[in-house]
């Protein structure tokens, strides 16, 4: 399946997680993560399932103001 992650084409083996997804960036926590602009919790990572065309981000979180 195709999706996009942090606005990159990426392609990944039908019934891929959330959790399959930030495996390929290895991001270094902290960070948060959305698929289709809806954050998902740490904790639902493995279980939400990604669909052709989704798209993911995962972000670091700014400080300052």
């Amino acid at each position: 399946m195709n999706i996009l992650i942090n606005d990159t084409p990426r392609e990944l083996p039908a019934g891929a997680t959330l959790a399959d997804a930030i495996a390929l960036l290895a991001p270094v926590p902290p960070y948060a993560a959305a698929v289709n602009k809806q954050f998902v919790p740490r904790s639902g990572y493995a279980a939400c399932a990604l669909h052709d065309d989704d798209q993911v981000e995962v972000i670091r979180p700014v400080t300052g103001g």
